[in-house]
């Protein structure tokens, strides 16, 4: 019985708009990760914060995706609060970029708000967020 209650919950998360979200970190979890990792392993001194900022968003990124694609209200949860931290990691590292642009000689994903990545890295959080809010409310309304 108790798994035929989880079952909605896991795929709510990943129906309609869940599913353009999940393609979406996928997408960015490729673009976060392999930039890093490459940039890592050949020019980690020229930008040590910048490409290891890069690294911590496509894990954050890659967490977001596998809990979208769990499910279930614990995933969820998690989900909000590593969205949340997305959105605080992108405002404070585009503004301290556009402050103090000394501070990266190279970009992050999250330089300039993601201008870089078409402004997704700053959209894609708060759409997230507006999702499992909503999804949070239908599963308390049925």
């Amino acid at each position: 019985m108790a798994a035929t209650r989880e079952k909605p919950a896991r795929n709510r998360l990943i129906s309609g708009p869940g599913t353009l979200l999940v393609w979406l970190y996928g997408v960015m979890v490729v673009g976060a990760v392999s930039r890093s990792v490459y940039q890592i392993a050949t020019e980690f001194d020229r930008a040590p914060l910048a490409y290891s900022l890069s690294a911590v968003a496509g894990l954050v990124y890659g967490f977001i995706t596998y809990s979208l694609v769990r499910g279930g209200e614990q995933a969820r949860r998690a989900a909000l609060v590593c969205c949340a931290a997305e959105l605080v990691g992108v405002l404070t590292v585009g503004t301290w970029a556009l402050v103090d642009p000394s501070a990266f000689p190279d970009q992050t994903v999250w330089s300039d708000y993601g201008m870089e990545y078409l402004f997704i890295p700053v959209i894609l959080p708060i759409s997230a967020l507006y999702w499992l809010r909503k999804a949070a409310r239908q599963e308390d309304a049925a």
